[in-house]
């Protein structure tokens, strides 16, 4: 470990890994977008060789402060869990496409461009199995205003309503997947939190809508991208995406074992070989929902018939 990272932040950081799980593999020092110092951990599962978390925070991040210390624990014990996924960086829309999250530079920055905003740049890459390189380079932005509902505007403490908004902003068409191309912003505004219940709000789904989540998430990460390994269902990231409850998404996927769909253990299911049988039915619906990704252009304007 690096000896000039704060030893307080080093202690306090290993301290509640261990008690989500984690062991910490390694501490080292980076900077920001700014050049501001950062300190990058490394951590990991006993028993599981070759998969970690990445998480980068401000070197400056005092994690001792008891409102912080909840969600850093809750976060940590969810990422715990995701990383006995087949494919921890991957997600699934709404409308069927499965999703691989990266290249992500955290902690937020504040904008250069004079905007009164914080910003954290990714990409996703759309995560098939295919070798087309299809990805969306993004800029996701919150406002100072926003920022005031956050506990820190930190990793541990954004990473899912990031990762949600970048999915509802997919689910709305307004991420484009390309080879190559500059970064496209993601604003995470105020509609998607309600200040009276105090929680994130994404989307509004019934039990048809979540089930079909349910079995195209374990179609394409256990089945497809997770050569049958099981994946985590009662997923808090995804609960707030569907705007349910890790119980309910745990309730669904055990009726669909029940249909022989997929084969529950505990909160994973891994997608069986009836599952398997519907890739027609799935390979169609992500390339629907990524052609509605794409520019839809005016034909009649195209071919200088509107009135102008």
């Amino acid at each position: 470990m690096t000896a000039s990272l704060k030893s307080s932040l080093v202690t306090s950081l290993e301290a509640a890994a261990a008690q989500a799980g984690l062991k910490l593999l390694s501490a080292t020092t980076g900077s920001d977008l700014h050049d501001q110092p950062t300190a990058i951990f490394q951590l990991g599962v006993a028993g599981l060789e070759g998969r970690s978390l990445r998480l980068e925070l401000s070197e400056a991040f005092d994690l001792d402060k008891p409102h912080l210390l909840p969600t850093m624990a809750a976060h940590l014990a969810a990422e715990a869990r995701r990383l006995r996924n087949p494919r921890p960086e991957c997600y699934v829309t709404l409308g069927g496409l499965p999703l691989a999250f990266g290249k992500f530079q955290w902690p937020f920055h504040r904008s250069t461009s004079g905007a009164d905003t914080y910003i954290v740049h990714g990409e996703v890459h759309l995560a098939d199995g295919g070798s087309h390189n299809l990805h969306a380079k993004l800029a996701a932005s919150v406002t100072v205003t926003f920022a005031e509902i956050v506990p820190a505007m930190e990793q541990p403490y954004a990473e899912t309503f990031v990762y949600n908004a970048i999915r509802k902003t997919i689910d709305l068409g307004q991420l484009e997947f390309l080879k190559s191309g500059n970064r496209q912003p993601v604003p995470v505004t105020t509609r998607y939190y309600s200040r009276w219940q105090k929680k994130f709000l994404f989307t509004e789904t019934n039990d048809a809508e979540r089930l079909n989540y349910l079995l195209r998430k374990v179609y394409w990460l256990s089945g497809v991208l997770g050569d049958g390994k099981p994946v985590w269902i009662a997923d808090p990231r995804d609960a707030q995406y569907l705007n349910t409850t890790e119980a309910d998404l745990l309730r669904m996927a055990g009726d669909e074992a029940g249909e022989g769909l997929m084969v529950l253990d505990g909160e994973y299911a891994a997608a069986t070989p009836k599952l398997m049988e519907r890739a027609p039915e799935y390979q169609a619906t992500l390339e629907a929902a990524l052609n509605f990704t794409k520019p839809q252009f005016n034909e009649s304007m195209r071919s200088g018939h509107a009135n102008m």
